[in-house]
């Protein structure tokens, strides 16, 4: 039964976009578009005005993440998912290991799985809802976990596993709701994402940062893999030395889309501009904490993630009672333009999903929990 509610106006959000990637777009970034119309759109990447695009956004991030000494800003097409790969065919030398929580960080790890060139990846796996992380293990020179588990609303610490680093093992996390989460690059060897969550643009670049350490095990892991009998192959596509060595030259390997690296870079002067990392987490803070406590005082709904330590402040998870089907409270936010808020599809959870980062008013998350109050009210 297709049942139709008018939100009343004074309870709507001012802007209705709640998604957890795609995210919002500011109108300022759009306005950035428009202005590039004529100068930066449908033109050569490879020539000044892109490049110089380029090297706002790398030195941007070098900014906002406080990038230590010697940690450079790498990107290139295809996305998060595609950096799985690249770190499978660049930096992983024998075998990883990875903790595995959710749709994500299982992902990189089958990646790792499926590489005929790799020794099997060791698991740590975690229940969705919870994380857990990998430990020491011999003869692992990797490890991998996810900072946002976005699949289920969960955030894990970034720090090295106690004695890695003294095995001269990499650190490697998938940071997708960077910009959103506090993070110490310094307890990372490789930190990488994608731009369409906290940086409010469009998919299919990734990024990432660099430690020196990382860095030379690239360059190391390709010269060999090179060598008579060896038994990988690194196309350029997935050579993390070539995508640095063009970045280093502010472009990409392959024709990027201009329109998410002016959308990205605009984000990032806007983030900067109002105080970088601290002010950007703070902000998510505030909205997640919204979503949360209103969920601990509702009758009908609550907090995915039983442990508040573990709860993202990028991406909230709510349940819902079983007497309150989800699909059609959904259904009803976006017949009044409130969008997005669904849960991961593969968690098949009755549960609400909201991306909170940093484009988001933390007004317009009170007026969200306003309207499914409402919508559930007069069900």
């Amino acid at each position: 039964m297709t049942i139709t509610l008018s939100i009343p106006e004074s309870l709507k959000p001012e802007d209705g976009r709640f998604g957890s990637g795609p995210s919002k777009i500011r109108p300022e970034q759009i306005a950035a578009l428009d202005a590039g119309a004529t100068t930066l759109l449908g033109t050569s990447h490879r020539q000044a005005p892109v490049k110089q695009l380029v090297a706002s956004i790398r030195e941007g991030l070098r900014e906002f993440f406080h990038l230590p000494e010697g940690y450079e800003v790498a990107l290139g097409n295809g996305g998060a998912s595609a950096f799985w790969e690249i770190a499978c065919a660049s930096l992983i030398t024998r075998r990883a290991a990875f903790g595995t929580y959710g749709s994500f960080s299982a992902k990189f790890a089958a990646s790792a799985a499926n590489a005929p060139f790799l020794e099997d990846p060791v698991l740590f796996p975690g229940e969705p809802g919870t994380y857990r992380l990998p430990e020491l293990t011999e003869g692992v020179d990797t490890y991998c976990w996810a900072h946002n588990e976005t699949s289920t609303g969960v955030a894990a610490p970034i720090r090295r596993v106690a004695g890695s680093r003294e095995a001269g093992a990499l650190t490697v996390i998938d940071g997708s709701a960077a910009g959103a989460l506090p993070v110490d690059i310094s307890q990372t060897d490789v930190y990488y994402f994608s731009p369409q969550k906290a940086f409010g643009a469009d998919g299919g670049l990734w990024v990432a940062i660099l430690s020196p350490e990382a860095i030379d095990r690239a360059a190391g892991v390709e010269s060999s893999a090179h060598l008579e009998g060896a038994h990988r192959w690194v196309p350029p596509f997935l050579s993390l030395t070539t995508a640095l060595n063009n970045s280093r030259k502010d472009q990409t390997l392959n024709t990027p889309a201009v329109a998410t690296l002016i959308m990205m870079e605009n984000q990032i002067r806007w983030l900067n501009n109002n105080g970088g990392l601290a002010w950007a987490t703070t902000r998510c803070a505030k909205s997640a904490s919204i979503l949360y406590s209103w969920a601990e005082r509702s009758e009908y709904a609550a907090p995915f993630v039983v442990d508040a330590d573990a709860r993202s402040n990028a991406v909230v998870t709510i349940d819902l009672d079983e007497r309150v089907q989800a699909s059609q409270v959904l259904s009803i936010l976006r017949e009044n333009g409130i969008v997005d808020a669904a849960g991961y599809r593969k968690l098949g959870r009755n549960q609400l999903r909201v991306g909170v980062f940093p484009s988001v008013e933390p007004a317009d998350v009170m007026a969200f929990t306003k309207c499914v109050d409402y919508v559930v009210e007069h069900l």
